[in-house]
């Protein structure tokens, strides 16, 4: 009688753990399945999004990320919608889509989409200066898109803690460099230089940096410059190259008499930084101030 006791106490113990385990297992499919499935052509939403903990299912130009936009690295399970301005339609239908994040930039594909709700959300200046709150009030957007409001909360005040551990790291490398002109190369004579309008301004305002701009920005954030237009700059200004910087441009750069007399890595200071994706949101602050903690620069007094 006492063994038949123990077999039913044991058999009833083995059924309890097997339904625990069904039950743990059914609710791991339940909140899985209760995640939002994001699709977003834009690379600033696909970022931040990635950089959050909610990665989309699919954006474009998946080929070229590393090139341009860099980190945060895609999940390897992304679909590549093909060239973000023109997604490809028929791997539109195929995928599971709740919902659609973008800003007016792709709007005209939104019939792409059928019946799928989209949604429109811009990081960028709301007057002639870029501010943090310019960049924190889209992540809430997502946050509050994506059904998870805590997420954003916490990503943001996670972001602020690294720029700021960023910034550190960065004042004891360099403590003498406090002012920055940031230009990204279109050819070896011709640059962008952005401005007060653009990420730069709040990235390197939360380091306690400066940003210095020769003129006022178009709505994209820089204004258009030619090499000669560096001698204004004082000698007390870092220059920022912005990769990507093709081999040819660089070898062009160099050979560059004007260049050569600016001084730019003698006389005066020059660093390169990492791809970073100009337009996004958070999480380009966020890549731009550990690319600024990380960057060796060379050349002028103030190091």
């Amino acid at each position: 009688m006492t063994t038949l006791k123990w077999f039913a106490l044991a058999l009833c113990l083995v059924l309890t753990a097997c339904n625990s385990q069904t039950s743990t297992t059914s609710e791991a499919e339940n909140s899985h399945s209760d995640r939002m499935n994001i699709v977003s052509p834009d690379w600033g939403n696909a970022a931040t999004l990635t950089a959050m903990g909610h990665a989309p299912i699919a954006t474009g130009d998946v080929r070229v990320w590393d090139r341009w936009v860099g980190s945060p690295k895609l999940p390897a399970s992304i679909t590549d919608l093909g060239i973000r301005y023109q997604p490809n339609a028929e791997l539109i239908a195929q995928l599971p889509v709740d919902m659609v994040i973008d800003n007016y930039f792709y709007e005209h594909a939104r019939n792409l989409y059928g019946d799928v709700p989209a949604e429109s959300v811009m990081s960028a200046a709301k007057g002639e200066t870029a501010t943090w709150a310019d960049y924190t009030e889209p992540t809430r957007e997502l946050g509050v898109l994506i059904d998870n409001p805590k997420m954003a909360e916490d990503y943001i005040a996670q972001s602020q803690k690294n720029i700021q551990l960023a910034s550190q790291q960065f004042k004891e490398r360099y403590p003498k460099a406090k002012k920055f002109a940031v230009v990204q190369f279109a050819d070896a004579n011709n640059m962008r230089m952005y401005v007060a309008n653009s990420l730069f301004q709040p990235a390197l305002e939360q380091m306690d940096r400066e940003l210095v701009v020769l003129g006022k920005g178009n709505q994209w954030g820089f204004v258009p410059i030619r090499m000669g237009d560096l001698a204004q700059l004082d000698d007390e200004t870092c220059l920022l190259i912005i990769d990507p910087l093709s081999p040819i441009t660089r070898a062009e750069i160099d050979d560059s008499l004007i260049w050569q007399r600016l001084g730019y890595g003698n006389t005066r200071c020059v660093g390169e930084l990492p791809p970073v994706w100009i337009y996004g949101g958070m999480s380009s602050l966020i890549s731009l101030a550990n690319n600024l903690s990380e960057v060796s620069l060379k050349g002028g007094e103030v190091l």
